[in-house]
Formats: C-alpha cells, structure tokens, sequence
C-alpha cells in the first residue's frame, strides 16, 4: 500500500490538486489539434482490414503495376421494367458522355454501357482511382450518382452499386458517428448520475472527467493510427463507448468510497487519501484485466480487429489514470457541497452495510445451493440461443436502412448476373498459364462469364463473373473451390482477389482470430485473478460463471434479434467482440466484489466476509453496471447492424453480471465452497494483510 499512500498523497494534497488540473488541461490542450483529426485518419475501406498474408491482398497491391491501374468500379444501373427504349439507350449514352465531360477527379477511362439480354436495363462501369483516399472516392461516387440522374426520361431508374458505391456508403455511414455517439453518450451519463447521486451539481464533475480523457484518447488514438495501426469508425466508436463507460465506472467506484470516508474524516484531503489507498487497487485491477485483454486483441491477423486493441486498451488505462488522479482532483475542489443536497457531513451515519443488499446476502446463503442450482440452469437456458447463429451479414445488408448501392445490386440483379457488379480478379505470374486458367475459370461451378487477359508487370490478370452475389454468402463459398480449380489446371502461380474474394479471406482470418484470441483471453484474465486473489479455486469459479454470462447473453440476444429486430444474420466478427467485452468488462464486477471479499476474510469467516462484501459493494457495482450498459446500449442508434448487435449484447451481457452473477451465483458458490474458495491458500482470520480493494457503497 506505499505506492497508493505515495498517489493519495501526491494527488491529494492541498496544492497538489491544482497541479493535477492544470497538468490535464495543458496535455488536453497539446493534444487537441490531433483529437480533431482522428476521424480524418479512420480507414473504413473494407481491403485496409486485411491481413498482409491474405492472397487477395497480393492481388491487390499488384493492381497498380498493370495499364488499368488499381481501379475500384462504381457501377451505375439504368432500368426499366418495359424495356430500354432509343430514348432510355440514348440517356445512357447522354450520362456516360457527362461523366466524360465532367471529369471528376479520380475517374478513369468509360468503356462503353453494357446492356441486358432482355433489353430492360443497362449498366454503366465507372472506374475510380483514388489511391486509398476516401474523401476521393466518396466524392467520385457522389458526382456520378448526380451526373447519371441529370436528364432521365421517365419510366427510367439509376442506381450507382459496385465496390466504390458500397465503400462510399460505407464511409458515409460512418461520417459524424462519433458526434452522435458522443451527445447520446454524454446525454445517458447525464441522466443516470442524476438519478444515482440525486444531486444537480455532482453529475458535472466525472461527466468532465471523461471529456478530457476522451479528448486526449483521440488525440493518442490519432498518433497510433498515423504509426500504421488500422482503426475503423467501429473502432472509434466502441473507443467512446469504452471511455465512457469505463470511465463513469471507477468513478462511481472511487467517490462512493470518498463519500463514505467524508462521513468518517473530517478533514477532506485526508478521507481522498485514504479513499485512493483503499479503493485505488481495485480500479487499477479492474482496468488492468481490462487493459491486458483487449491487448491480445493486437495478436489478430485482422486488422480491423488487431486496430483495436491497442486503442480500446489506450483508451481505457487512460479512463483509469483521469478517474484516479483529475477526478479526485475536481471532488476536491468542490468539496463537499458538490454532493448537494446529500452532502456527506462528517460524524453522520452513512448507511453503510445497511438496506437491501445486506438483506440479500443472508437469503442467498440460507438457501445458497438451490440458489447456484436454479441461476446456472437459466443462464445455461439462455445459452441454448447460441445455436441460432448465422454469420449471414455481409456487405449487402450491413445497413439498418436503405442505401443506394444495396438498391443498386438489387436492381442490377433483375437483369444480370449478380456479380456483374463486382467482378472476381484472377492473377496468374507466369502469362505462358492464362490460357489454361481462363479456361478452368469457364467451366467452373457459378462462373458465368470470363473477361479478356491484360498484361502487367506481375503478369496477366482477368475478370471472372460470378452468378451469386458478389456480397453474399454463396459468392464468397465459391471463391475457394474456384482457387482450387484455377490452381489445379496453371499451378501455385494463380492468385484470385476483387471485393468478393478480399471479404471470404476476412471471413478465414476472422474466424482463425477468434480461436486464438478465445482462449488466450481466458488465460491472461485467469492469471490477472490468481496475482489478484491469490487463490486458483476463486478465479476458476469467476472465470466459469463469466463465460456463462457471455453465453447466456449472446444467447439471450440472438433470440432477441430474431422475434424483435429481424436482422439479416450476424457479422463473423460478432461473437469475438461481445466475448471480448464481456469477459474483461464482466470480471471487473467480479473482482471489486471478491477483492472485497478476500480484505474482510483476514479477519472474519468467508461467510461472514461475503455478507459484508456484498452489502458495501452492491449498490455501487449495480449502479456501474447500469451505467455501463446503458453506454453501450447507446451504440444501436447507429446505422449499421453490427455495431448495433455488439452494443446490445454487451449491454444485456453487463446486466446479467451485475444482477444474476454478482449479486446470486458468485456469493452462492462462494457460500457453497467456504474456505475452500481460497484453495490452494489459506487465509488466517486476524492476519491483516494490505489492502487490495475499495470498499465500496451506494
């Protein structure tokens, strides 16, 4: 406990803590300028998740050796459910010489409109070279989708679809996700530190507390991806969420523990001190699993998923750092009086121990068997929800609303082949072989139509039409037969990319990623509690009721997203995220409770030592969990359907720790066990030992 002495003392001291506010403002300051551009360096191009060892990746960066360049195709689609008549054909012609005429930067050369057998519709490929910048593209595909409508006869409709339409959809969607995630954020912390404190004044201060970490999480988070980590606005915006969520919760955690010593301790300077000594190890424990799980996250081949572990483990040591060092800083500040009209006075009973929490504990351990009998049997109903999962989002029907590049592969798809609109790329190294790979392409299974070779300095490259959509779940199944074919008949030297086979390889390395990282993650968390708890029986039961919950809650939520929202299928990087989330956020309950748990067995029975652990800890763990969920939850007003299912999973998941594992199954086993929750160990009751945690109340 020197080192919380020596941060209490630091910290807290009568002048210290104005050093403390204005060192946060100048690093705040110094890093402003780089928070405003962090969504300026988000890439949200789905080939920039890739994994360098993907081979569509090498049919990717050969692109820009070959006389067309590394072009992405905007497709625009003209239809008319009667037939294309001279004056439909001629629009076409009419839009394709604007496009001409107009020039807008980043479009290529226009070959000629393409139209259907049937005669009602016509497709117009728009190749755009944007070099990886996606303001380029974003704004080349806007400018065809103006250009293409000017004129229009009626009974004639144009939809712009193709990789470039949906990567420009894709990009738009995320455009001010972070400002809507913010007020909405901002707004639900608002409201709930109200109702928990009952205090107009109080909210204010660890709302600004997370400001100012958030404001210089960006500013970091700007740094890292300009050292070449990949983040992605699902990265920025689970980023927020984590802040603010992370963040409120050791808040919560530590000024419960301040208000308890004002009650105690006349002098406020000392009850902080004495506040950071008691409760600083346990917020550092909790953000440290945390942290240590979300940096295996950097291990993945995605780097999409990869991106994140750096900046959501930046951003949360950042939470944890502000909470224990601004925040007792500001609480000093206001004193007492920011309580208003609660205020803690000193000599004052403060309720501690007392209310429904400590009723609780003592029901559950009358009937502590039945209690953990009863609660595994319903998680472990729940959990049965698992095997409705379906990995069936994919970029067609990622968005929660109507865009114009799904309305578009609708459209074309009346007409022509699916994957009309984003053709298959097949690289073959040695040009002596192309004929023999055109040919096994031709008589492939769902191949429809084979393009002419054009020849690079990597070799000879051509197109294959697939018949499935290009963004569907039967196009990317045929990409690996279709790799076996080609190599089959031209040997190794084949590789085959474009859009449909860049999202199959993401779809391999996803899921090679979740078995690494699953049991990876079990393991760090695993240890981080046997250092904490110093026992190997207490973490393998908190362990296995974690995992429990996150089955229970991906169960809970499928079953949900089925009677309720009707989504299309969920994203193969779904289950990793929730499960990463869950199991580091989850434990965190887990841990103030049982750290709790362990400083009062020193000196009472482990039963005894669980009853008064849950009737100081409870109110405020709940009051974190709400909090917690309730920012998460903050993400399904956004757009897409993938951000929405984490958000509610994590959500729904966060509940079920904090009211059914925390507060009945980890207490009942732990009745269940006794002194044997220690095991290998042996606690003396009557040995102190320093402190490891808050003890924390409402």
């Amino acid at each position: 406990m020197g080192a919380w002495s020596r941060i209490g003392g630091v910290v807290a001291g009568r002048r210290a803590k104005f050093v403390v506010l204005a060192a946060w403002v100048a690093l705040a300051l110094a890093l402003g300028p780089l928070a405003g551009r962090f969504e300026g360096v988000q890439q949200n191009e789905p080939s920039s998740f890739l994994p360098e060892s993907a081979e569509s990746v090498a049919v990717l960066e050969a692109s820009d050796r070959f006389p067309s360049g590394e072009a992405t195709a905007a497709i625009a689609v003209f239809s008319d459910p009667d037939g294309l008549d001279a004056e439909g054909r001629a629009a076409v012609e009419d839009a394709r010489e604007a496009i001409v005429a107009a020039g807008p930067t980043g479009v290529g050369e226009l070959p000629p409109p393409v139209t259907s057998r049937d005669g009602t519709a016509a497709v117009l490929t728009i190749p755009i070279v944007a070099g990886g910048d996606e303001d380029v593209l974003v704004a080349a595909v806007e400018d065809v989708r103006d250009l293409v409508r000017e004129g229009l006869p009626s009974g004639v409709e144009v939809e712009v679809t193709g990789p470039a339409g949906f990567s420009a959809d894709a990009t738009k969607a995320f455009e001010g996700i972070n400002s809507t995630l913010l007020f909405a954020t901002a707004g639900l912390v608002f409201v709930l530190l109200v109702l928990i404190y009952r205090s107009p004044i109080f909210w204010l201060l660890p709302l600004v507390t997370v400001l100012f970490a958030e404001a210089v999480v960006r500013g970091l988070g700007t740094l890292l991806a300009e050292a070449g980590v990949v983040i992605n606005g699902q990265t920025g915006g689970i980023l927020l969420v984590l802040v603010f969520g992370a963040g409120t919760d050791y808040a919560l955690l530590l000024t419960a523990r301040y208000r308890e010593e004002l009650h105690l301790v006349e002098d406020k300077h000392e009850a902080m001190r004495i506040a950071l000594r008691q409760g600083g190890p346990a917020i550092a424990a909790s953000a440290g699993t945390v942290v240590a799980a979300l940096l295996c996250l950097s291990l993945a081949d995605v780097n999409s998923i990869a991106g994140l572990g750096p900046v959501g483990a930046l951003g949360v040591a950042v939470a944890a750092v502000a909470m224990l060092t601004l925040l007792p800083a500001l609480l000093l500040v206001g004193g007492r009086r920011a309580f208003w009209p609660l205020v803690p006075r000193y000599g004052t009973e403060t309720g501690l121990g007392r209310g429904f929490w400590s009723r609780l504990g003592p029901r559950i351990e009358r009937r502590h068997r039945r209690a953990w009998i009863a609660t595994t049997l319903a998680l472990g109903a729940l959990a049965l929800g698992t095997l409705g999962l379906d990995d069936d989002l994919t970029t067609s029907n990622l968005f929660r609303s109507s865009v114009e590049s799904v309305r578009g592969q609708e459209l074309l798809e009346r007409s022509f082949p699916a994957g009309t609109s984003a053709p298959t790329i097949v690289l073959v190294t040695d040009p002596a072989r192309t004929e023999a790979a055109r040919e096994a392409a031709a008589s492939a299974p769902g191949v429809v139509e084979v393009g002419v070779p054009e020849r690079g300095e990597p070799g000879e490259r051509f197109e294959v039409t697939l018949a499935a959509d290009p963004f569907g779940e039967e196009g990317f199944a045929a990409i690996e037969p279709l790799r076996r074919e080609l190599r089959a008949a031209a040997g190794d030297g084949v590789l085959v990319g474009g859009p449909t086979a860049e999202e199959a390889d993401l779809r391999t390395a996803v899921e090679a990623d979740t078995k690494l990282l699953v049991p990876l993650v079990l393991l760090v968390v695993f240890a981080i509690l046997v250092l904490l708890l110093r026992s190997l029986a207490a973490p393998l039961i908190l362990i296995a009721t974690v995992v429990l919950s996150f089955a229970a809650a991906l169960g809970g939520s499928l079953l949900l997203f089925e009677v309720v929202a009707d989504f299309p299928g969920e994203d193969p990087s779904y289950p990793l995220f929730a499960f990463i989330f869950l199991v580091a956020l989850g434990v965190d309950y887990n841990i103030f409770l049982m750290a709790r748990v362990r400083e009062e067995a020193l000196s009472m029975s482990t039963r005894d030592a669980m009853l008064k652990g849950l009737a100081v800890t409870g109110g405020v763990i709940t009051s974190a969990g709400i909090v917690l969920a309730g920012t998460f939850s903050v993400l399904a007003v956004l757009p897409l359907v993938a951000l929405t299912q984490v958000g509610l999973t994590v959500a729904l998941g966060v509940l079920l720790d904090t009211f059914v594992v925390r507060s009945v199954l980890v207490p009942a086993l732990t009745f269940e066990l006794g002194e044997r929750t220690w095991w290998p160990f042996r606690l003396r009751p009557g040995r102190r030992e320093p402190q490891v945690a808050a003890g924390e109340t409402a």
